[in-house]
């Protein structure tokens, strides 16, 4: 006992006198209710100058963390590749996470189909053929397997396409590890500036409270509750498809396959999830995501590939549930009979189309690939793209979930999870990756 003490003074309040930090789930929540309640005054009182203000908060925001998104996926999967050596059994972890990603994708495509085929979302929606219009930009498996090779090194990042990027970053880190110690100084370099990317990034997600307020407060005041209506049923068909996929088929996984409490995985990885609702870009969840599933005991050197490469290919939502439910859309509005062959060509696309979504806002040139491949007419996506924001918010939370589930139930199978580390993980402010995290960062034993 101090003699401050004995003599019953009081000592000054110091730092630990602060308050605690208000939790980043607490945050968005707040950012959703307040961007709710903006966008709602901004609308039934036509206050033009408030709609303004929103749409710049929330394009600002996207803008922002595309502004990231190319250099980043490049060192990111570069650096992953490269991380691969330090793992063993390293061939087998990634045969096993690709196997798992198209199992999961499989099962997503067969759900959206199933609710599709049940609910009839074109049926009663007022909407006709005139109603639809040609897309900017239409995907094919021509443009899909040509694309995937740049023509240049510059255009894939001023032009923002993830998938040459994905495409340049692998030939470098093959390349890297081919050469062994005389690339060392390149990987330092990738390293070095991956790390100055995620930083940067990390104080870009710390806004993302106040990009909510303007996301979700523009689409309210700018969509309304009308064009929702509209689109009723398939917007409720897409979100229950999604809710489906992400509390039902990701906990039954864990709980069965990698058996581990779904509770705690949420628990987890909730900050992740959240932040792909807002900000509709699993590219930009990407250092989240990460995070949540080291912090759920997936060893750093196997995360460092599995989400970077997830990020950009793993997209339950936006490449299975919401092609397979849209393309029985359009071919309802359009009055066109879809086979047996049909829902297996949306299969197909389903799981082996999906890196075509690159992880980007939007599953515009997912939807277009898929009914380029049905021979539904293209003016179909004219009809989804006015209530695609609203849609995509939960297409991304449901890919970024399974991005860190595939992970889990890998590392599972492997005996590579520290359960130790996911029954103890918290759902903690997104403060940047935690330096108690590297403990168990070269800790992977082979597997059995």
């Amino acid at each position: 006992m101090s003699a401050n003490t004995a003599a019953g003074t009081t000592e000054p309040a110091g730092p630990r006198s602060r308050s605690p930090k208000v939790p980043f789930w607490a945050q968005i929540v707040a950012g959703l209710v307040l961007g709710a309640l903006l966008g709602w005054l901004a609308r039934s009182q036509d206050i033009g100058w408030l709609t303004a203000t929103l749409d710049k908060v929330g394009h600002l925001f996207v803008q922002l963390l595309k502004l990231a998104v190319g250099p980043l996926v490049f060192f990111a999967i570069l650096v992953s590749i490269t991380n691969l050596r330090k793992v063993n059994n390293a061939a087998r972890l990634a045969t096993r996470t690709l196997l798992w990603f198209m199992a999961m994708s499989l099962i997503a495509v067969a759900i959206g189909i199933a609710i599709g085929l049940v609910t009839n979302p074109g049926a009663g929606t007022g909407l006709t053929p005139k109603d639809g219009r040609l897309p900017e930009h239409a995907g094919s498996w021509i443009d899909f397997l040509t694309g995937i090779v740049p023509t240049d090194v510059v255009t894939p990042f001023s032009e923002l396409n993830v998938l040459q990027i994905v495409f340049m970053a692998a030939i470098a880190g093959i390349a890297v590890l081919k050469l062994g110690e005389r690339a060392k100084p390149v990987l330092t370099l990738s390293e070095v500036v991956l790390e100055l990317l995620q930083k940067a990034l990390w104080w870009v997600i710390r806004l993302a409270p106040l990009g909510t307020v303007g996301l979700i407060g523009y689409a309210i005041a700018d969509y309304g509750w009308d064009l929702i209506g509209q689109y009723a049923t398939f917007t409720a068909d897409v979100y229950a498809g999604c809710a489906l996929v992400l509390f039902g088929v990701y906990p039954l996984l864990l709980a069965t396959v990698a058996r581990v409490s779904p509770l705690q995985f949420f628990r987890g990885a909730w900050p992740a999830i959240q932040l792909g609702f807002v900000s509709r870009s699993s590219v930009g969840t990407m250092p989240v995501t990460q995070q949540a599933a080291e912090r759920l005991g997936v060893p750093r050197t196997y995360t460092s590939f599995a989400v970077p490469f997830g990020s950009t290919t793993k997209m339950d939502g936006c490449a299975s549930i919401y092609p397979a439910i849209a393309a029985i859309f359009v071919a309802q509005i359009f009055d066109v009979h879809l086979g047996v062959q049909d829902y297996v060509l949306i299969a197909f696309v389903s799981v082996i189309g999906s890196a075509a979504t690159a992880g980007l806002t939007g599953a515009t040139v997912m939807l277009t690939l898929t009914l380029s491949t049905l021979g539904l007419p293209l003016e179909g996506v004219g009809l989804l793209l006015a209530i695609d924001p609203i849609l995509d918010m939960m297409r991304t939370a449901t890919n970024v979930a399974g991005q860190i589930v595939a992970p889990v139930v890998v590392a599972a199978r492997e005996n590579i999870l520290d359960r130790a580390a996911y029954d103890a993980a918290t759902a903690s402010p997104v403060d940047g990756p935690a330096p108690e995290q590297d403990a168990h960062e070269h800790k992977v034993p082979a597997a059995a």
